[in-house]
């Protein structure tokens, strides 16, 4: 059963693993660039995520200008939430975003040393803003 406005936003709030998708292009005859990735969203706003400002990811997100994103879980039920659109924003990253997105994801008491493990050693980083265009979304029940 498809999921309501209001139980997809909801539910694509929570702080899960996403999978993003983008269109690799003409490199090589490849399939499109998959990738497990944090993101961050509010009900009725835009998405974000955070990336290397030359990692693959980064580089062909900005030729296709758009991206896809989906989220699962199976406990209590089996539900997902896909979502694409185009890309509305790329800019450098900040450390408060940083911290922001790390706090979604890992326990308190650890974000801090990520945090600056990261910003020291993971290189220029950019965020890209994503205005989901369309969605597809079900919970399938119990298994």
């Amino acid at each position: 059963m498809a999921l309501s406005r209001h139980e997809r936003e909801q539910f694509l709030a929570e702080p899960h693993i996403a999978a993003l998708a983008v269109d690799a292009g003409d490199d090589g005859g490849r399939a499109p660039l998959t990738v497990p990735i944090w993101y961050q969203y509010a009900p009725g706003g835009d998405i974000w995520i955070m990336t290397g400002r030359e990692s693959r990811k980064g580089q062909l997100i900005a030729k296709a200008g758009r991206f896809s994103l989906m989220v699962d879980r199976v406990e209590p039920t089996i539900r997902y939430v896909s979502v694409e659109g185009p890309v509305i924003d790329t800019v450098p990253a900040t450390r408060e975003q940083l911290v922001e997105i790390s706090a979604r994801y890992l326990p308190a008491d650890k974000v801090d040393a990520y945090v600056d493990f990261a910003w020291k050693n993971h290189g220029d980083q950019t965020v890209i803003h994503m205005r989901p265009q369309r969605w597809v979304s079900s919970d399938l029940g119990e298994v």
